[in-house]
């Protein structure tokens, strides 16, 4: 099984660590934001979980394999 790239939306990302779009992708390419991706299993087979971790704040979203947010 391989593995989809998932895309979600930075602005949607920065908005929910409480940090505008530019700053969020200034710290994602310097290695400061922490990602983690889950794929889901069983009735949840399809779905993602995606967590990105910066300063003691999380932003966590439930998507699809295209990266649509399924639940925020």
């Amino acid at each position: 099984m391989t593995n989809p790239a998932i895309d979600i939306d930075g602005a949607l990302v920065a908005r929910s660590l409480e940090m505008e779009v530019d700053t969020f992708r200034k710290l994602m390419s310097e290695g400061k934001i922490s990602v983690l991706c889950e794929r889901g299993t069983g009735e949840d087979a399809g779905r993602y979980r995606a967590s990105f971790y910066y300063a003691g704040k999380r932003a966590r979203f439930v998507v699809d394999e295209t990266g649509r947010v399924l639940d925020e």
